[in-house]
This record gives C-alpha cells, structure tokens and sequence, in this order.
C-alpha cells in the first residue's frame, strides 16, 4: 500500500472526459528526460562496445577531422586565395589533389591489417599519422614565401595523417559492425555527431584565428589536433602479434586482393559502390566559385574572416541536425527510401545559391548574411542526411578479416566520386570564365550543379531495398576469423596512461 502510495503521489491521475484514468506527464521530468538521453546513449554504447572505443571515436573523428577540418578548411581557402594568388578554377582543383591520401585508403588499409609494426597493428599508425600531420602543419606555418608546389605537397601531407589515422579508427568501426549489427546506426551516428559538433567548435572559431593570426597561424594550430593523434596511439592498448612471418606480407597481401575482388563481384556491393560514385561524382563541386564571390567587394557581399568562418559554422549545426534526424527518425529506413527524398532535396536546395547570386534574396528584402546562413544551414543538413545512409551500407559491406581494408576501399570510390565532382567543378567554373573578380557566369554553374544533382535518382535500383537492421553479405563472409593474423575487436582498448608507462 505504501508503495502504491508513493507512485501515485510521483505520477498522480486524472480522468478525461471518457472517464477513464490517465497519467499526467510533469513537464521538468520530460526536460530533464530529453537531458539526459544523450548521456544514456553514450553509457550504452560504452557498455556493449566499451568506452575506449567511444574515446577513440571522439578523439579522432571529433577532434582530429571535425575540429581539425573545421580549422583547416577555411585556412586553406583564405590561404590559396591571399598568399598564393591562385584563380578559383585552380583552388579547385588544387582541393581536389590535397585530398588524394584519401582516395589510396585501401593502402593504409592493406597495411593496418596486414603488415604490424614492432608487434602492433594499430599503435604505430596512429603515431606515424600524427607525427606527419604535426610536421607539414608547422612547415606552412613557419616557413616564408612557401613555394605553391612545397605548399601542396605539405597540405598533401597533413591531409594523408588524417586519412591514415581515419582508416585506423574505421576497422574498429566495421570490426564492431559486424559483431553487433543492431548497432551499426548507431555507431555511425556517433561518428557524424563527434565529427558535425568538432567541425562546429573549428567553423566556429577559425575565422577568429585568421584574423587574429593569418591563415599561416592557423596551420601552426593545426599541429595540436595532429598531436592527440599520437597521443591515441600511445594510449590504445591491443593484443601484440607475436612471431609474425614478414615473409609472408605477399602472400597475405595476395589473399586480401582476392578477397575484395570475390566481395567486390557481389551484386549488392558493387551495384552499391556504382551509386555512391554516381550519386558524388554528379554534385558538381563549385565551392572555390562560391568562396571567391562571397569574399568579392564588387560583385559579393564582401563577407569577412569572421562572417566566412561563422557561416561555416552554421553548416556544422545543419550537419549535426542531420545525424540527430538520422539517429531519431530515419535510421530504421530502407536506404532507398531514404536516398531518393535525400538526393531531391539535395538537387533543390542548390537552387539557393542561385537566389543569393543574382540578389533575389535582396529585392526580397532578406539580407545577404541571413540568406547565406539559412542556405549553409539546410545543405549541410540535407547533405549529412543523405551521407549517412551511405557509411551504415558501406559498414555492413566489409567481409570480416579485411573489414579496414574493404571499407577503405569503398571510401576511396566515395572519394574518387569527390575528386572527380571538384575537378569537372573547376573545368565548369573555367570554361565559364569565372575568375578572381568576373563572376557573371557563376549562376550558369549552379544551375548545372543542381540539374545534375537530380541524375542520380534513377539510379536507386542499384541499392538494396533491404532493412538497414539486417546483413546484407552471405553470412560466410561474416565468419570472423580466429588466430594471430586477425585482431579481434575485443582486444582493442584504451589503456590508462598509468598502464602504459
């Protein structure tokens, strides 16, 4: 009786108008409920796939691509734009080669899985990568009058750190894909969330740095992100290979290659690998285009170091609203379903950039930066939606015992899809003759983005129609193989500093 006292005192009754009893809900619970389901939901992901695997994911996606990135990007542009003279069309397709690194992943792959060092599969590459992000960092950073080919090469550099440490934290990703399928969504939400609100805090905050320090400043701060990542590889704790046959490496590297060809001829991978190009490769990136026109005094809004990097920023929040509507609402969705409101939208919304330049947005009496912002916000989200569905298919793609290698190898089409997006970007921009200061012909490329964007769409039959849930690789490729040659994702763990020294 006592008890039932007590309950009915927290949640106390009412009848409506039927009669019939009701709960009433008490609005500070239902905040303080929506509070803390972050929180739950971080708990239980350290609880089935333990915390150093949440760590890692923050650390590297969070800090070292999203904060990182988010610094980066708007450095790289102001410093192609003001230190190295160079016309949009070729910031284009200078973007296009600094992200190179990321299209030879299946390398960085082939060698975390395959090839150990001093014992280690994983250790070594985190330090190796971050060390190499540390030095090309400082190298734009301190050396004067760098030569725009040393200039490259160094951003080439640094660029290839965060790819080799992303391949690394990505075979512990698909690792635990498969060996808890339920919570593939969910692993991939945590990635776009630690990336979405790392490159939130950067968009944020690199404006301030280059005009507070010049893009160069920027990249002597960049070295600090690198830096986490050696850090990671000193912490991580995995299980050490012993008596490893190097002699063996062909070999293995030989099985590999047949592994992920015998995978590659399944229907459903490479029919998906062939949209997922298809589907980037049809964006049409124009985005130096964009960047010169809003920094322009006499045909753009002549925005600011500040405004630029607080636009960007906005496009974070746009992101990290697109993992949070994946997460709660779309990720139980057949990836079809999803893709085809995606990609419509994604053609629409790049109609924005149209309004804003031929300052529609002005004789509808919306100012420049609120039009900019909303239209920032909404791609970025539209975008991340329609990204994310392609990380869980891409997930649930891998064989087990190559999974960094495979999954490595289908970014690296997603990325080759980018690089040819930014590189027919900057052939569109020139043959239109958009330069530094003539922009008459921007509109003309937009309009060509979003005609493209919508290309895609009939293309959908080359995705499964299949519950994102459930596997889609026969189940002998899911067998996860046992010995000293795999690295079982048990064995990947964060030890404490104590333990390591």
């Amino acid at each position: 009786m006592m008890e039932e006292r007590e309950d009915s005192e927290t949640k106390p009754l009412h009848q409506d108008a039927g009669g019939s009893h009701v709960r009433r809900i008490n609005p500070k619970k239902g905040i303080l409920e929506m509070m803390l389901r972050p929180i739950r939901w971080l708990r239980m992901l350290s609880e089935e796939l333990h915390w150093s695997f949440v760590l890692g994911v923050v650390i590297v996606y969070g800090i070292s691509q999203g904060f990182g990135v988010g610094l980066s990007r708007v450095s790289t542009q102001y410093y192609m734009k003001d230190e190295q003279k160079v016309q949009p069309s070729q910031a284009q397709v200078l973007i296009g080669i600094i992200h190179f690194p990321w299209i030879v992943k299946p390398l960085w792959g082939l060698l975390t899985d395959i090839v150990p060092i001093l014992g280690y599969r994983r250790r070594p590459y985190f330090i190796f990568a971050g060390f190499l992000g540390v030095i090309s960092m400082l190298i734009l950073s301190l050396h004067k009058n760098l030569h725009l080919g040393f200039a490259l090469l160094s951003l080439v550099a640094g660029s290839a750190g965060i790819a080799i440490a992303d391949v690394a934290i990505d075979a512990c990703v698909t690792q635990h894909a498969i060996s808890h399928t339920y919570l593939a969504g969910d692993m991939q939400s945590l990635c776009g969330m630690s990336s979405s609100i790392g490159a939130l805090l950067g968009f944020s905050l690199s404006g301030f740095f280059v005009h507070l320090v010049g893009a160069k400043g920027v990249f002597g701060l960049l070295a600090i992100p690198a830096s986490l990542v050696v850090l990671v590889g000193i912490l991580l704790r995995e299980s050490q290979v012993r008596n490893f046959a190097y002699r063996r490496v062909k070999e293995k590297i030989v099985d590999a290659s047949k592994a992920m060809w015998t995978t590659l001829k399944c229907r459903d991978v490479w029919r998906s690998c062939l949209y997922m190009y298809l589907s980037l490769a049809l964006g049409l990136h124009i985005h130096e285009g964009m960047f010169y026109w809003y920094t322009d005094a006499k045909e753009g809004p002549s925005f600011s170091q500040e405004v630029v990097g607080s636009i960007f920023s906005f496009g974070a929040v746009g992101s990290l609203f697109g993992v949070l509507l994946y997460q709660n609402f779309l990720k139980n969705h057949p990836f079809r379903d999803i893709l085809f409101w995606a990609q419509l939208l994604h053609g629409v919304s790049g109609l924005l950039d149209l309004v804003l330049v031929l300052r529609i947005n002005l004789k509808l009496g919306m100012p420049d930066y609120f039009f900019v912002v909303v239209d920032e916000t909404v791609s970025r989200m539209i975008g991340r939606i329609k990204w994310m569905p392609f990380l869980v298919l891409s997930s649930k793609l891998c064989p087990s015992g190559i999974e960094g290698t495979f999954f490595a190898l289908i970014m690296s089409i997603d990325h080759i899809g980018l690089l040819s997006s930014a590189w027919s970007g900057g052939l569109v921009l020139h043959m239109l003759n958009v330069t530094r200061t003539q922009f008459d012909n921007l509109w003309i490329a937009i309009v060509i983005r979003s005609l493209l964007r919508l290309i895609p769409i009939g293309f959908l039959f080359l995705i499964p129609r299949s519950d994102p849930n459930l596997s889609i690789l026969p189940s002998e490729m899911l067998r996860t193989k046992r010995g000293n040659d795999v690295l079982e994702p048990e064995n990947i763990e964060m030890a404490t500093l104590v333990n390591s020294i």
